[in-house]
């Protein structure tokens, strides 16, 4: 009678084990599959001639005025466009499901990157701090008053959205938020977020499902559709010849 009941006891001690797992296990963003589509930059414009007037060529003895423009490619930046597909899944550490949900509509969450190769803390995720931002620029050399990561991340006008089971308040967040059809858009849209677990910057792009991106026309109904627009700050050294590696994760809700 004894051994009956301490093997009962065993199997509900079990039982209460595996429940106590199940309901505090927590949806931490994932690292996603990626499949690379392609690249592009601006190509680089050949010199602009000022030998020549519209009144006729310019000759020796005179002094000139001219105002020079140019748009120049930014080497201390980068950036990544593209979709997210993905499945709800309950499974276990093999790899194995019981049941999924693919997700065909309403697609939200975020795409989050960091240059840490270690697991992010995402217990401990929050807002960038001042000091946080600070210590990224000296890390990446970002020492351009017109273009670092403090210029470019000046707003604090973020949507609240939920990391994990971390809810980031409204206008908490270093935010800036990128273009449509090349300019700044007009409505509050593809917002990045500067986020930080203690230990590293996470760069967060808050999934806009097939919205027109940097090159999408809102007029134009076939013009190209993104769910994430995301920019990452480069090494912004003089001589740096090399690039960031950047670990992507992807949290869908």
């Amino acid at each position: 009678m004894k051994c009956k009941i301490v093997s009962v006891l065993l199997v509900v001690f079990s039982l209460l084990i595996l429940l106590f797992e199940v309901l505090f296990v927590s949806a931490d963003p994932v690292g996603p599959t990626i499949s690379y589509k392609g690249n592009t930059t601006m190509n680089d414009s050949s010199a602009a001639t000022m030998n020549y007037t519209g009144t006729g060529n310019i000759a020796g003895g005179y002094i000139y005025t001219a105002n020079l423009n140019s748009n120049q490619k930014n080497p201390r930046w980068k950036a990544y466009v593209g979709n997210v597909t993905g499945t709800l899944v309950l499974q276990d550490a093999e790899g194995y499901s019981i049941y999924d949900w693919s997700i065909a509509t309403a697609l939200t969450g975020e795409v989050y990157a960091t240059r840490s190769s270690t697991t992010i803390s995402w217990s401990t995720i929050a807002c960038a701090t001042n000091s946080n931002v600070s210590n990224e620029m000296v890390a990446l050399n970002h020492t351009n008053l017109n273009d670092n990561i403090s210029t470019t991340f000046a707003e604090s006008d973020n949507d609240q959205f939920v990391v994990g089971t971390t809810t980031i308040g409204q206008n908490t967040c270093n935010t800036t938020n990128l273009y449509v059809n090349g300019s700044a858009p007009t409505a509050d849209e593809w917002e990045e977020v500067l986020l930080h677990d203690g230990d590293n910057m996470v760069y967060t792009a808050i999934i806009e499902q097939d919205l027109h991106g940097f090159d999408g026309n809102q007029s134009e109904a076939n013009s190209t559709t993104y769910d994430f627009q995301l920019m990452l700050p480069e090494d912004g050294s003089a001589t740096w010849a090399s690039s960031t590696a950047y670990y992507f994760y992807v949290e869908l809700t």
